[in-house]
């Protein structure tokens, strides 16, 4: 179900988790895209001033219910370099966003974590389709899991 545009996106997607992890933040990043193709807002995580509600999937959440109809948000797609969290997801869902495409799963997060002694965080992982309904969501990715694994393992090293 993943296409090379698809993997075009995310890839987008892993560079603004980069762009993350070079001003000091957890390495995540999204891209909304049109029905049609054009993108329509990116961005990455801001959580290290300690609002960890500033997640990119949540930001563009609310970009896309400000600035698109009902009807262009359901036909929409959030790429995003890891699974949304349950806080995410349910912006997704509130705001009628249509697919999700992700890049590595919040499972994968958790065990990376574990691997490298990261206390679990507060908020289970939950898989997006526990959280919302009628979604199509595809990922995780297994040709970009290095690269993403990498990136986080970056950060947490550095946190050390």
């Amino acid at each position: 179900m993943i296409n090379e545009t698809d993997l075009n996106y995310l890839r987008r997607c892993v560079q603004l988790a980069k762009t993350a992890l070079d001003v000091g933040d957890e390495p995540f990043g999204s891209v909304l895209v049109s029905a049609g193709g054009e993108v329509l807002a990116e961005d990455h995580n801001h959580v290290a001033g300690g609002d960890h509600t500033q997640h990119p999937e949540f930001a563009l959440a609310r970009w896309a219910a400000g600035n698109m109809t009902p009807e262009e948000r359901s036909r929409a797609t959030v790429y995003t370099s890891g699974e949304h969290c349950p806080m995410c997801a349910a912006a997704h869902g509130w705001a009628g966003l249509g697919r999700i495409v992700y890049a590595s799963s919040s499972e994968q997060l958790a065990a990376w974590l574990s691997e490298w002694g990261v206390p679990a965080s507060r908020v289970r992982n939950l898989p997006i389709q526990e959280v919302i309904r009628d979604t199509v969501v595809d990922g995780p990715v297994p040709a970009l899991a290095d690269e993403v694994r990498e990136l986080h393992r970056q950060f947490y090293a550095s946190r050390r």
